[in-house]
């Protein structure tokens, strides 16, 4: 793993926008991978920001979304079908059939995983899948003790990621206890992954990430065993990675 330490969330932001920027530059045709959550709003602000500036095409880009609630219709204002829209798709020209977004509403979940798990094999793995970071080292929805050969599967939410997520909504208890999230052997077969962290409360998660070996304790640590992976850390979410060891950071 390569790891690149800037300053804030803001720096990490703008070095996430112009890693996916170049990525859709560089490909007449990219699957992205995409994240919902705190963490990459602002760096999906940018890309908004560059579209209505530079005119950036998105129509041969095709979008796979980590995850969705179960039990939530897409236009529900707490699905991650309408965070999805609201921060990013509605304000860029992507085909709304190059957006891929799990059906928490299917009839059979586990079909649904099943599918979307082969249209992820049809394509041969996302070319870039942007990632955040849990507390607790969770990536997607796969929490900690997730088999790392695990495929995309529908999941009982821990307490701690449904309070992590209650802000969002009126109230604890209307947090969604099961979701549908691409498993971590999908996330592998990504041919790229960019991780983003920022703030004291992911130091933690970075630094175990980082250090020994990998563990279903923090399913982040597989991508270890990844050959292509590039994680943005602020100062703060790096703070006890750099307590603990040397690590070679590469600034921007």
């Amino acid at each position: 793993m390569k790891l690149v330490k800037v300053r804030d969330h803001e720096e990490m932001s703008a070095f996430a926008a112009k890693f996916i920027l170049d990525k859709i530059k560089s490909n007449k045709k990219v699957a992205l991978g995409l994240a919902t959550g705190g963490t990459p709003v602002r760096t999906y602000e940018m890309l908004i920001e560059d579209y209505q500036k530079n005119y950036t095409s998105y129509q041969n880009v095709f979008t796979y979304n980590l995850d969705e609630y179960e039990g939530i219709a897409p236009d529900d204002p707490n699905s991650y079908h309408a965070f999805m829209f609201k921060h990013l798709f509605d304000h860029i020209n992507i085909p709304k059939k190059n957006v891929h977004i799990p059906n928490g509403l299917s009839n059979d979940i586990l079909l649904e995983a099943i599918n979307y798990e082969a249209m992820i094999d049809e394509i041969g793995g996302v070319d870039l899948q942007l990632l955040g970071i849990g507390q607790n080292g969770h990536i997607g929805f796969n929490e900690p003790g997730t088999p790392f050969d695990r495929e995309t599967h529908v999941v009982t939410l821990t307490e701690s990621t449904r309070k992590a997520n209650s802000r969002y909504f009126e109230s604890n208890d209307q947090v969604p206890k099961k979701a549908i999230t691409m498993g971590i052997a999908t996330i592998l077969k990504s041919k790229e992954i960019l991780l983003l962290a920022s703030g004291e409360s992911k130091a933690k998660a970075i630094c175990r990430m980082f250090t020994g070996e990998p563990g279903t304790d923090c399913p982040a640590s597989v991508l270890k065993n990844h050959p292509n992976v590039v994680v943005v850390a602020d100062e703060k979410a790096v703070s006890k990675l750099e307590a603990t060891m040397n690590v070679e950071l590469l600034l921007r």
